[in-house]
Formats: structure tokens, C-alpha cells, sequence
């Protein structure tokens, strides 16, 4: 696995995605060793899960994928000597090809989704990250019925909200509903509507 990027900083979950050779004939060395891994990183403060998914049964190339809550906590995990051990017992398995690194919203729509085991796919196929009119209905569909509620709760209890410039009342509306959306609508959302989500596009009939 790649060095952590210089310079990169986020308090927002951060997933890292890796596309590794591996030789068809070491599978099961290498599922005990990625396992190994994984247990060995959900021991970590920060760690939010990861997966792991091929694009075909016999394909060299696997896509694998883990979280944490922030750029903090990963750079511990990343500059750690136990993960330093881990990597070298996995000498000769494995052979790097990317690292990605996506935070905030587009994270959301990362596969597979944080988990604590390692899986594929029911077909062994690799999922891909959804169209962006998927992401932009999903992100609608969680902020419109937040700032709905949001707006009937403060023209109700807070006096004078409608005098206020009106800024001053987005600024106090996204301050507040931001991490609203970030940290427990859109995790939300997006667990609700995954299966609609990583459908694959239908094609056209000729």
C-alpha cells in the first residue's frame, strides 16, 4: 500500500481505495492475509470498516477499500509498525497499482459500503460508484425533508427568525444542518437506497 499523501487533511471520514494485482493462484493466501489485515486495522481508533471485491472469479486485478472517521485517525493506522509488519508478511502476494483517497459526499457512494468483513459480490463483479443524477436525488431526498423540519422548528419556537437578514438565516440553517446531513442523514439515506443505487444501467433496446 501506498505512503500517506503529504499534505492531506480532513475531519470528515475518509476512504482510501486500492487496485492490487494479485496471482489467481495465491487466492487463498491472499484472503488470509487481507483478513489478517482487517482485523488487525479494526483494532485501530478511527477504523470504520472495508471490503473487497474482483471483477471476475479468476481476475488478477481486486479492488479493495477501507474507513476511517478522519485524516487523523488514518495516518496513525497508515504510519503505524504494526501495519508496517502486516505489509511486508504480504511481500510477493500482492502488487499495488492504485491508491484514492475521497472524502465528504462523494464518499458516501464508495463500494463496497463500510463493513467488518470481507466480502464480494453476490456475482464476484465489482460494483462501481453510481451516476451522478442517482447521488444528486439521494442527497435531495435527504436535505429537503431536514431543512423542511428545520424551517417549520425555528419559524415556531425562535422568535424574531423572520426579521433576521436573510444570510444570516442560511448561515445559521447550513451551519447547523450540515453535519446533520454529513454524519447521520446521508449514511442513512444511502443504506436505504443501495440497492437502487449500484443497479446497473439498463440497457437500451435497439
Amino acid at each position: 500500500m501506498s505512503a500517506p499523501q503529504a499534505g492531506f487533511q480532513s475531519s470528515s471520514p475518509v476512504t482510501v481505495s486500492i487496485t492490487r494485482n494479485v496471482d489467481p493462484d495465491r487466492v487463498p493466501d491472499v484472503t488470509r492475509w487481507v483478513q489478517a489485515g482487517v482485523r488487525l486495522a479494526s483494532t485501530w481508533p478511527g477504523f470504520l470498516g472495508s471490503g473487497w471485491v474482483r471483477t471476475s472469479a479468476d481476475s488478477r486485478e481486486w479492488h479493495m477499500l477501507y474507513r476511517f472517521q478522519d485524516a487523523a485517525t488514518l495516518a496513525d493506522w497508515d504510519t503505524s509498525a504494526q501495519r508496517a509488519e502486516w505489509l511486508e508478511t504480504g511481500t510477493g502476494l500482492v502488487e499495488d497499482r492504485q491508491v484514492r483517497r475521497r472524502t465528504g459526499i462523494e464518499g458516501w457512494f464508495d463500494t463496497p459500503t463500510a463493513a467488518t468483513d470481507l466480502r464480494a459480490t453476490h456475482d464476484g463483479a465489482s460494483e462501481v460508484a453510481p451516476p451522478r443524477w442517482k447521488q444528486a436525488i439521494s442527497i435531495w431526498l435527504g436535505f429537503f425533508p431536514v431543512n423542511l423540519a428545520f424551517t417549520l422548528l425555528v419559524v415556531a419556537f425562535v422568535p424574531g427568525w423572520d426579521d433576521l437578514w436573510t444570510l444570516t438565516k442560511v448561515l445559521i440553517t447550513t451551519v447547523v444542518l450540515t453535519p446533520i446531513m454529513a454524519y447521520w442523514v446521508l449514511p442513512l439515506v444511502t443504506r436505504m437506497l443501495r440497492p437502487w443505487l449500484t443497479a446497473p444501467a439498463r440497457r437500451r433496446r435497439a
